[in-house]
C-alpha cells in the first residue's frame, strides 16, 4: 500500500572518457526536491569533458511491504537515493528512483544502468518521519548475549 511519495529531481552527469569502447560515462550524481517548478529537463552546465543537467518528474514513493529497506538505508552510514537511467536521444534519463535498500538492490542486479546517490538531508529527514510513523523494527533473532 502507498503511503507517500515526494517528488524529486535527478542531477545526472556526463564525462568524456578516452576508452576504446565508450566515448563517454554517465552517472546520476545528485538529487534535489522537486518543488513543482522544474522543467523536464534542464542544462546545468555544459563543456567538452564534462555535462551536468537535471531531469525532473520522478517520485520516491513509500510502500510499506518495502519498510525493511527504508530502515536498512536510514541506518546505514551513508544513506543512499537509488536511481535507474536507461539512454535515451543520446542522454542518460532517470526513469525510477528510490529509498529502498532492497530496491536498490534489484536496481543493481538487473542489469541495467543504476547509481546510488547520496541522500539530501530533506529527502532523509522525510523518510526518518516515515519510519517513525509506520515501522518498528523486527526483533532480532539469535543468540541472546548477557
Amino acid at each position: 500500500m502507498k503511503m507517500g511519495s515526494l517528488p524529486v529531481a535527478i542531477i545526472m552527469q556526463r564525462r568524456a572518457v578516452r576508452h576504446q569502447w565508450a566515448d563517454d560515462a554517465w552517472a546520476a550524481v545528485g538529487v534535489v526536491p522537486d518543488r513543482g517548478n522544474l522543467p523536464r529537463l534542464q542544462v546545468l552546465s555544459e563543456s567538452p569533458d564534462r555535462d551536468y543537467y537535471l531531469v525532473s518528474g520522478l517520485e520516491l514513493e513509500l510502500f510499506t511491504d518495502e519498510n525493511d529497506g527504508y530502515y536498512e538505508n536510514c541506518m546505514a552510514p551513508e544513506s543512499k537515493v537509488f536511481v535507474l537511467w536507461r539512454m535515451e536521444e543520446g542522454k542518460a534519463i532517470p526513469v525510477r528512483a528510490s529509498v529502498s535498500y532492497m530496491e536498490g538492490t534489484r536496481m543493481f542486479d538487473s542489469g541495467e544502468s543504476a547509481d546510488g546517490v547520496a541522500m539530501p538531508a530533506e529527502v532523509y529527514a522525510w523518510l526518518a518521519d516515515y519510519l517513525r510513523k509506520h515501522y518498528t523494527p523486527r526483533p532480532r533473532k539469535g543468540r541472546q548475549h548477557g
